[in-house]
């Protein structure tokens, strides 16, 4: 078989319906050779890729879709000057669209450093064909059935984090073969459970192909949650029944199923680094390819990486060949995996250039201008371990974050923290302090996610529980500021249970009908326990999947949870696309927002100071607005009264005199059923409860 020259771009393995053009970005490389494999795994072919044009190897064979190959790449072995070349490793294509099988950890991988004294070897020899994954070139085209996706306004979403396997693992109604993967979460009983809780996106944590660290393989654990990724461009195995292929396929199969349901697509990307590690790491990829191109080095001790994840390494977002990498990976799931929008992981890395934060830097102007991406959901997660890592509100106008100043905030004036109240206007307000220059849609808000407690055991643990992790309970975040109602853990005692489920329908009433874009954890809404492991990253079973069986508890959680989010599509005050004034309507009649005492008078500096006020409430006038659903048209109405006491007592709260005009009624009440229209000026909030009232408006 005989080798062409192609064409440097695009990179990766391109299929044209005829052959296949190979591309690849190894700047500092003496030869490139390109390996083709049989079903089996033997290696059928290997040939020299002879064409270079600015730092790129290309080449073009008749192969069709179905074809594995892998690389060897050429070049020094001198880490000192960042070159870890190795032709005796096999490597991946960084833009490999689907592998043969997962990567799996071999002590053969690593590369060894040299020992001068006692070999003349300057790597390791040991050929590693035998057990790595290979490449597969695919045939992009799919039957999508006329799939448009759903495009929903930031005023209307309401994301759902959740794992492609935890979703289904143990869901009695999805077909066995189909539990834990990708067809798992399109099928019927889950679109079912998630158009009827009322959300509008399914986040994704990662299904970029990962690879386990050699540490977790040493515990016999694995990485459950994924956030080690190796190829960019292709979906995770884990969540398919075949090889790379059949994971493409399933992949689209899920999202063109999903945006049937109206529900958009969001997934959680890891650009900030690779599986690859540290110097002591293995080779999996990008490290044998072009090592010094890929990762940021030690300026004067290139043998070293820069690491401002945590996890070894940080891809080099100053290299443009790295940011292209990225945007085309982004353009990649778009294009052809039709996802509606991405989460990014340490968001921060990727503007660093290379160590200071830009919210200017070239990846962040790259992708505000690409047309392909124009229209996608981009969310921060805003810090990273590196040097002034924490970046809340900083990022460009395009960007919604990740606002954990709302997580800690509600959940120290639920514990009934002191001095509470002022952080907590903020907050439920969309945090204007914060976002100011976009809206409250740049606030992602969230009480739980995937890292950390679950709703549950927020309310159940005061200390995280991580022994199964067997790193001795050192792992995960000390800070939780949770509660236990007086017994940690689980327990029998109905008056904890009571308080616990009271105090978790709270945290869902605030969070639901806060002003910004509301992130619900899968499974919270069902009673979900980690059994007060909040660091579950290596926990590949039930501790993390979803249990669908349901006690009482448990179903009236879910009801309560419905409700609340029908209460937030009823009532379009709650979902602006601006931040509120504080100032009277078109110059006159009352303010838009008002934030008031128990006694029915306007909040006072003083009363902001006062440490033994637990009770705020949030009055919200509005115009009229025909954005409601047709089902909850008596819900009609754009005043808004909402009365948050976190005192253990009850506390009587007067409405203001100019709002009475008008009858109130009450909506929600999480210490028990609404009580309906209000007879006096005055309403009574039980101890650690939420009320909400609305007036119809003429």
């Amino acid at each position: 078989m005989s080798i062409r020259p192609g064409r440097p771009y695009p990179l990766g393995a391109t299929w044209d319906g005829v052959g296949t053009n190979f591309a690849l970005f190894a700047e500092h490389a003496t030869g490139v050779e390109l390996c083709l494999f049989d079903p089996s795994g033997g290696e059928t072919l290997r040939v020299p890729l002879g064409e270079r044009t600015a730092g790129v190897w290309h080449g073009y064979l008749g192969v069709a879709p179905g074809q594995a190959y892998a690389y060897r790449v050429h070049g020094p072995y001198a880490p000192a000057q960042g070159h870890r070349y190795n032709p005796h490793k096999l490597v991946l294509d960084p833009y490999a669209k689907a592998l043969s099988g997962p990567v799996t950890y071999h002590k053969l991988l690593w590369q060894v450093d040299p020992k001068p004294k006692r070999s003349r070897r300057p790597y390791d020899t040991h050929d590693t064909s035998s057990f790595m994954p290979k490449c597969m070139v695919i045939d992009d085209g799919f039957d999508w059935q006329g799939d448009r996706p759903p495009r929903r306004d930031w005023s209307d979403t309401v994301i759902y984090e959740c794992h492609v396997k935890g979703m289904t693992a143990r869901h009695p109604e999805v077909a066995e073969p189909e539990r834990g993967t990708y067809l798992g979460l399109a099928s019927r009983p889950v679109v079912e459970h998630l158009r009827s809780l009322g959300v509008t996106a399914v986040e994704l944590l990662p299904v970029h192909q990962a690879a386990v660290e050699p540490r977790l393989l040493e515990r016999g654990l694995t990485n459950y949650w994924g956030y080690n990724t190796i190829a960019f461009f292709a979906p995770d195995l884990r969540f398919a029944a075949g090889d790379g292929v059949r994971a493409v396929h399933d992949f689209k199969t899920m999202v063109r199923e999903l945006h049937k349901a109206g529900l958009e697509v969001i997934l959680d990307v890891v650009y900030n680094h690779t599986a690859e590690g540290g110097d002591d790491g293995p080779t999996y990829s990008c490290k044998g390819i072009d090592n010094a191109a890929y990762y940021v080095l030690e300026a004067h001790a290139k043998e070293r990486y820069r690491d401002f994840t945590g996890c070894g390494n940080t891809l080099n977002f100053e290299h443009p060949r790295v940011v292209q990498m990225v945007v085309d990976s982004l353009r990649y799931w778009v294009q052809q995996m039709h996802v509606d929008g991405f989460r990014f992981d340490l968001t921060t890395t990727l503007g660093r250039e290379p160590i200071d934060f830009d919210r200017r830097a070239a990846f962040f102007a790259i992708v505000a201008q690409d047309p392909t991406l124009a229209g996608t959901k981009l969310i921060a997660e805003p810090w990273d371990v590196g040097p002034h890592g924490y970046q809340v509100g900083a990022f460009p106008v395009e960007w919604a974050e990740w606002n954990d100043k709302f997580r800690d905030t509600v959940r120290k004036f639920w514990r009934g923290d002191h001095k509470q109240n002022a952080p907590l206007a903020s907050r439920l307000s969309g945090s204007s302090d914060l976002f100011s220059q976009r809206g409250p849609w740049a606030s992602i808000n969230y009480v739980t996610a995937h890292d950390g407690f679950t709703l549950r055991d927020l309310v159940s643990y005061t200390s995280k529980h991580n022994e199964a992790n067997a790193e001795n309970n050192r792992d995960g975040f000390d800070g939780n500021l949770s509660t236990n109602g007086g017994v940690e853990g689980d327990t029998d005692d109905p008056k904890v249970q009571a308080a616990r489920a009271a105090l978790q329908r709270c945290f869902l009433a605030t969070l639901l009908l806060a002003e910004g874009v509301p992130m619900l954890v899968g499974g919270d809404e069902l009673g979900r326990t980690q059994h007060g492991n909040n660091n579950a990253y290596c926990q590949d079973n039930e501790t993390t999947w979803l249990a669908w069986t349901l006690g009482e508890r448990e179903r009236a959680l879910l009801t309560f949870t419905k409700q609340v989010l029908a209460l937030r599509r009823a009532l379009p005050i709650l979902r602006r696309r601006t931040f509120f004034t504080g100032k009277p309507m078109a110059g006159v009649g009352p303010k838009d927002l008002t934030w008031l005492h128990p006694a029915g008078r306007e909040m006072t500096h003083a009363d902001w100071g006062a440490d033994a006020e637990h009770t705020l409430g949030m009055l919200c006038f509005g115009g009229a607005s025909d954005a409601l659903d047709a089902a909850l048209e008596p819900l009609r109405s754009e005043n808004v009264l909402l009365w948050l006491n976190a005192g253990p007592t009850a506390q009587l709260c007067h409405l203001p005199g100019h709002t009475t005009q008008l009858p109130w009624v009450e909506r929600l009440n999480t210490a028990g059923e609404p009580r309906g229209e209000l007879g006096t000026a005055q309403v009574e909030v039980a101890g650690r409860s939420l009320v909400l009232l609305a007036q119809r408006t003429l």
